[in-house]
């Protein structure tokens, strides 16, 4: 599968890092899923994911997609080695969604935080924050 435009894989630091621009909705959703899903079924190495919500003009995701999306997520992936999932939010309303992703995934390989810094993201990560960026 093609890598997105708005997506980076760093392959020396097994890293996935995702800026969503404009409106975020189901389709935009699907398509990243699938797209992780493909790019996890060909990985030798679990990869850890930094979001980096701040390019969003919106968000139109409601309670019901976010759990199920959560909760497939945290089925798929049982068995699997752990994972992180770093957040970085700008907007109350993301934060809601991430915190429901959030509580969903809790006690499952997906280790999912939120973060209103890049640095603070970066260090949970174990990575430089320079390479939470996506390449144009």
């Amino acid at each position: 599968m093609k890598l997105p435009p708005d997506v980076q894989f760093h392959e020396d630091i097994h890293l996935l890092v995702w800026k969503p621009l404009g409106v975020v909705n189901e389709a935009v959703v699907n398509e990243i899923l699938a797209f992780l899903a493909d790019k996890e079924a060909k990985s030798t190495k679990p990869f850890n994911r930094f979001t980096d919500t701040s390019a969003q003009d919106a968000v139109e995701l409601t309670f019901k997609y976010i759990f199920h999306v959560a909760l497939c997520r945290r089925l798929s992936y049982a068995g699997h080695p752990p994972v992180k999932s770093a957040f970085f939010v700008t907007h109350p309303q993301i934060a809601h969604l991430v915190k429901i992703h959030a509580l969903v995934t809790d006690h499952s390989p997906l280790h999912v935080e939120m973060f209103e810094e890049r640095e603070a993201a970066a260090k949970w990560l174990g990575v430089p924050v320079e390479r939470l960026t996506v390449q144009e």
